[in-house]
C-alpha cells in the first residue's frame, strides 16, 4: 500500500459524501470533493487543455461522465479554445443520470448504478457540475458493460494501457459506433487505471479475446 487509510462502505445503503464530511468534522481533515467544487472542476479541466495543446485542433471531445466535474472542466477549457468543437460525454448504460437530466433540463435522480464502470456510479448529477454541463455538453452517449470491456482488452492488446472500467467508458462509446465521428479528429479521455491485478484479470477473463478495430467490428484474437 502507499499508506493511506481506505476506510470501505457500502455504496449501494450508505451515503460517500456524508460519511466523507462527517469523519473529516470529527478528525479535523480537509475533504477534497471529488467534483461538486469550482477548484477540483478547473483541475479537471487542464486534462482538455493539455490535450488540445498537444494534439492540436479537435473537432470532438469524448469524456467520461460520473458525477459530472471531469466534463464540465473539460468542456470549459475546450471550448474556451475552440468554440466549434463538439463535446460528448459518456455514461453506462446502467448510470445515464447526466443524460436523463440535461434531457429533462433538471437534475434528475436514479438508484445507484449497477455496473463495471465504479468510478460513474453517481445517482444524480452535481449542482454545480450540472450548471456547466447543460450549457456547454453537446450531448451523452451510453456504453454497455460489454462494450467497456472490449474497449478495456482494446486499449490493453493494441495501446499496452491498463484501464480501469471508468476510464475506458468514453473510448467504448467511440468503438462501439455509438457517437457518430467519422472524418473528424478526435480526442478521447482514458481517465483513469484504478484497477488491481486481481480485479482486472476477472475483468478479462469473461471476454471471448476478440479485441474491437477502430470501426467497432472484431478485428483479431488475442
Amino acid at each position: 500500500g502507499y499508506g493511506a487509510e481506505v476506510v470501505l462502505y457500502d455504496r449501494y445503503a450508505e451515503d460517500r459524501e456524508a460519511l466523507g464530511a462527517a469523519m473529516a468534522a470529527d478528525r479535523g481533515l480537509t475533504l477534497v470533493p471529488p467534483y461538486e467544487d469550482e477548484f477540483v472542476m478547473a483541475g479537471q479541466g487542464t486534462v482538455a487543455l493539455e490535450l488540445l495543446a498537444d494534439a492540436g485542433p479537435l473537432d470532438l471531445l469524448l469524456v467520461c461522465v460520473g458525477g459530472g466535474g471531469l466534463i464540465a472542466g473539460c468542456a470549459t477549457a475546450a471550448k474556451g479554445l475552440a468554440p466549434g468543437i463538439r463535446v460528448v460525454g459518456v455514461e453506462p448504460a446502467a448510470g445515464d443520470d447526466t443524460k436523463r437530466s440535461l434531457e429533462a433540463g433538471e437534475r434528475v435522480a436514479i438508484p445507484v448504478p449497477r455496473t463495471i464502470a465504479d468510478g460513474q456510479q453517481a445517482s444524480i448529477p452535481g449542482a454545480m457540475t450540472f450548471a456547466v454541463n447543460r450549457r456547454l455538453v453537446d450531448e451523452i452517449v451510453l456504453a454497455t458493460d460489454e462494450e467497456i470491456l472490449d474497449a478495456m482488452v482494446f486499449l490493453f492488446d493494441r495501446c499496452k494501457v491498463v484501464a480501469e472500467p471508468s476510464g475506458a467508458c468514453a473510448l467504448a462509446a467511440l468503438l462501439a459506433g455509438n457517437v457518430d465521428a467519422r472524418g473528424l479528429r478526435i480526442g478521447v479521455t482514458i481517465s483513469g487505471g484504478n484497477v488491481g491485478v486481481r480485479r482486472f484479470a476477472e475483468l478479462l477473463a469473461g471476454r471471448s479475446g476478440a479485441a474491437p478495430g477502430p470501426d467497432g467490428q472484431t478485428s483479431r484474437q488475442i
